[in-house]
């Protein structure tokens, strides 16, 4: 999670009067509980069981990262990454037929999804001819810069 985010996040509790906030994403879990010294964080990777905690002076708000999760392998194949932070979505509009699905033959330059940034839509080409098998964006959902979403074989 982006310490930007997390930071933004224990601002948030501190200052409101929710005194317990809890968060699950794709890179982990994390969970801010209000308590009466100030703000305690605790952040757990997914892949991990034990959770670091962190407590935070009312003023200044300390994090305690886990160090990261030994990658996951690398899926077979050829992998179609996003080339910029946006929206992902898998058809030109909601409701439409996707462009490709698990098992579609695509051609290098063939559209395989859309990502919206900055209220531009980019369609995201095939960069290698074959078969999709696997599909790791969600619909509608952000994507990073790099991150994986197509699987080509």
């Amino acid at each position: 999670m982006d310490l930007r985010k997390l930071k933004t996040l224990i601002d948030l509790v501190s200052e409101s009067n929710v005194s317990e906030l809890e968060i699950t994403e794709a890179e982990g879990k994390v969970r801010i509980v209000k308590s009466m010294g100030g703000v305690v964080q605790q952040y757990v990777a997914a892949p991990v069981q034990a959770p670091v905690a962190a407590a935070a002076a009312p003023a200044v708000a300390q994090v305690a990262e886990l160090p990261a999760p030994s990658a996951p392998a690398a899926p077979a194949g050829h992998v179609v990454k996003s080339p910029m932070v946006g929206t992902f979505y898998r058809s030109a509009s909601p409701g439409a037929k996707p462009f490709v699905e698990v098992g579609s033959q695509v051609k290098e330059g063939e559209t395989v999804c859309i990502i919206e940034a900055m209220k531009i839509l980019n369609e995201i080409e095939a960069d290698k001819t074959g078969t999709i098998t696997r599909i790791l964006g969600e619909n509608g959902q952000a994507v990073e810069y790099g991150q994986p979403l197509f699987v080509i074989e």
